[in-house]
């Protein structure tokens, strides 16, 4: 077990925000999913929040997609602890290369319309 956690740790692979496109980044968040998993981290402490804790309206299978995009857009870093992986918004870092961009998503009205 605990190789498997290691092993899953290793293949994690997190874009550097600075080379990601803007075609990348609004693909990113162009999905209400996304957006939503982005909402919440945006008023937790880094590291705090676990993928499984998060109520999203797909499978395990589409949310771990989800995150997977988030993680090569430069939006989200991840951290394996245990059998868990637990997120953290790099909101500074995308805010620099897309100044105000995430503000607006962050400020989005989630309701549908």
């Amino acid at each position: 077990m605990a190789e498997a956690v290691a092993r899953r740790g290793r293949s994690l692979v997190h874009a550097d925000p600075a080379e990601v496109t803007l075609q990348d980044a609004l693909d990113a968040l162009a999905d209400p999913v996304r957006r939503s998993i982005l909402r919440e981290l945006a008023d937790e402490p880094d590291f705090t929040r676990a993928c499984g804790t998060f109520d999203l309206p797909v499978s395990k299978a589409t949310a771990s997609h989800h995150f997977a995009v988030l993680r090569a857009s430069g939006l989200l870093e991840q951290v394996d602890r245990g059998p868990r992986r637990f997120n953290r918004l790099r909101r500074a870092e995308f805010d620099a290369r897309f100044p105000g961009l995430l503000a607006l998503v962050l400020a989005e009205d989630a309701r549908p319309s």
